[in-house]
């Protein structure tokens, strides 16, 4: 665990992490993949909000990791997974930072999607 180089190259950037308190889902066609009152809710500059999803919180048996990996400077290495849904493989849909830089611990093993990426893919809070 080391502290972000992103932090320390632009101390200005923001990258926020609260708790809501209400519970949210993430939905494909009325299917729901997960579902939590345990999310972090991850509002960075520049970027759409995030929601991160605890592991016990998601129908793990639907993801199949990728080889796909990416840097962010500010929270760290992610990995990725596929989701597989009704015959339909929505690739590197789900992403988790495993060892995340000491700023963001609190996402470390939680999983977010991409629900802007994937449009049948919906991150809202329950009803």
């Amino acid at each position: 665990m080391s502290k972000s180089p992103g932090h320390k190259q632009f101390p200005d950037h923001q990258v926020l992490e609260k708790h809501p308190k209400e519970k949210f889902q993430v939905r494909i066609n009325g299917n729901v993949i997960a579902e939590s009152n345990d999310v972090i809710e991850v509002d960075e500059d520049d970027c759409p909000k995030r929601f991160y999803f605890p592991r016990s919180a998601v129908k793990m048996n639907l993801l199949n990791r990728t080889e796909t990996t990416s840097e962010c400077p500010f929270k760290g290495i992610a990995h990725y997974y596929s989701l597989r849904l009704d015959g339909k493989t929505f690739g590197d849909a789900v992403w988790t930072y495993e060892a995340p830089y000491e700023e963001h611990q609190g996402l470390k093993d939680r999983l977010a999607f991409y629900d802007d990426k994937v449009t049948e893919l919906k991150v809202e809070r329950a009803a």
